[in-house]
């Protein structure tokens, strides 16, 4: 019987919001990337990690907790871009307008949820849709690409996400959904 569990909280996509984050990819067709399937998108607020099963209820009970006190929200979407440093990047992601209802909602999850105090990190709205492959020179001439059309994700709910590590890409499962306010 497994004794631990790797967890992750953050915020579910619309599967349109999922096609047209897609199709910004059709930019970036390089060998060294490799495309985060749709059914794994998702905008994180909070990575958990490896934690001992019986520790599950309490973290739902947090998660739960800290979307009570938040408000929905909805994040407009800034371009798609290498990142998180251009000049270095690891992933190539859509990456949202800073806004202080995310940062903040950020924030609380890490305070509820975090083993002991973490440094202090900007926190970034974005969804990975590419990871560099580790085993390639990552190119340095990527574009950021912008939408015509106004791109919004609305936020008003956050969710409890299982991962499992797998090939070629980890599987993710949603535990639980807490709404938001």
């Amino acid at each position: 019987m497994k004794d631990s569990i790797r967890l992750f909280v953050a915020a579910t996509l619309p599967e349109d919001l999922k096609q047209r984050l897609q199709h910004q990819l059709e930019a970036f067709r390089h060998p060294a990337l490799r495309f985060v399937p749709p059914q794994n998108l998702h905008l994180t607020l909070y990575f958990i990690g490896n934690v001992p099963l019986q520790q599950l209820p309490a973290i739902r009970q947090a998660v739960g907790e800290v979307a009570q006190r938040h408000q929905p929200f909805t994040l407009d979407f800034a371009c798609t871009e290498p990142g998180p440093k251009p000049r270095h990047p690891r992933l190539m992601w859509a990456r949202f307008a800073e806004q202080e209802a995310f940062a903040s909602l950020s924030r609380d999850l890490t305070a509820a949820l975090a083993p002991a105090p973490p440094k202090q990190r900007k926190a970034i709205p974005h969804v990975t849709l590419a990871r560099f492959r580790k085993d390639m020179p990552a190119p340095m001439d990527l574009p950021a690409v912008r939408t015509e059309a106004p791109l919004q994700l609305e936020v008003r709910a956050v969710s409890l996400w299982q991962s499992e590590l797998a090939s070629p890409h980890p599987v993710y499962r949603v535990l639980e959904t807490f709404r938001l306010g």
